[in-house]
């Protein structure tokens, strides 16, 4: 639910104080499933075209409160999570002591990643691109930390889908018949204030909405910043939600118009 703003945050620093107010809120929430485009439709989606990562070593980018995270090492792997935001880590390493995957925690940024060249056999980043000041800079710096033969797997908004002026269009029952496209520009780090919308009223409204800057680029220019940073595009996904999940979670139907993420993996 964008509900607009005027705010502009470029500088990293700022873009990582944001992310810490955003914390409590996104922790709550997601924690009670009212995170329904994630749950629903992307991740069930990036675990479905996600190789073997048995036995490898693998960096999840923008680890968040590290449900994802737990995902992928529950698939065997040995996972290394960061985010800027101290309070995700402390939320996703308190999960981590009581029902324990092996993950090791660190804060730091994925325009400097704090590892050595090679370090991993793989990288994650679940809608975290998207959100980073210069992701050139995020892309050739995930690039940098994988082995040779290694991969990056990561989602972002549908760089053609999901601008500033998408809005979706339902009918008086709520049912979403159609997305709207208009021409809209916002500058660099603009900060979009949204909710889960999804989740009850009294509940949503409980918190502040959250601040996430903007940093759009277009479809093409993911592609080539891929090929930049000397990955290997091997595998695109475009998930939308299939009939049983548009039934009966009605909140993510609209990706049955038009795809609301897109999914990317390459290899060095």
């Amino acid at each position: 639910m964008p509900l607009g703003g005027e705010e502009v945050a470029t500088d990293p620093a700022q873009v990582a104080r944001l992310w810490e107010a955003n914390a409590p809120a996104w922790i709550a929430l997601s924690r009670a499933g009212w995170d329904l485009y994630r749950d629903h439709v992307n991740t069930p989606a990036f675990l479905r075209i996600l190789p073997r990562v048995e036995g490898l070593r693998g960096l999840d980018i923008g680890c968040g409160e590290a449900t994802n995270t737990r995902a992928v090492a529950d698939r065997g792997a040995h996972m290394t999570a960061l985010d800027v935001a101290p309070s995700f880590l402390a939320a996703a390493a308190a999960t981590e002591a009581a029902d324990p995957r092996g993950i090791r925690f660190v804060n730091g940024s994925a325009l400097s990643l704090p590892f050595p060249d090679g370090a991993f056999d793989f990288a994650t980043a679940f809608m975290c691109l998207m959100d980073v000041p210069r992701p050139e800079q995020a892309l050739a710096e995930a690039a940098r930390i994988l082995r040779p033969g290694g991969f990056l797997q990561f989602s972002i908004l549908h760089p053609s889908f999901m601008g500033p002026g998408r809005r979706v269009l339902r009918d008086a029952t709520g049912h979403a018949y159609a997305i709207e496209l208009r021409e809209a520009a916002l500058p660099d780090g603009a900060v979009e204030r949204w909710r889960f919308s999804g989740a009850p009223p009294a509940l949503r409204d409980a918190w502040q909405p959250f601040q996430v800057p903007r940093f759009d680029r277009s479809l093409a220019w993911w592609l080539n910043a891929v090929a930049g940073s000397g990955l290997r595009l091997e595998a695109a996904e475009e998930p939308v939600a299939d009939p049983e999940t548009a039934e009966r979670v009605p909140a993510v139907a609209d990706t049955r118009i038009a795809p609301l993420f897109l999914i990317l993996r390459a290899r060095k």
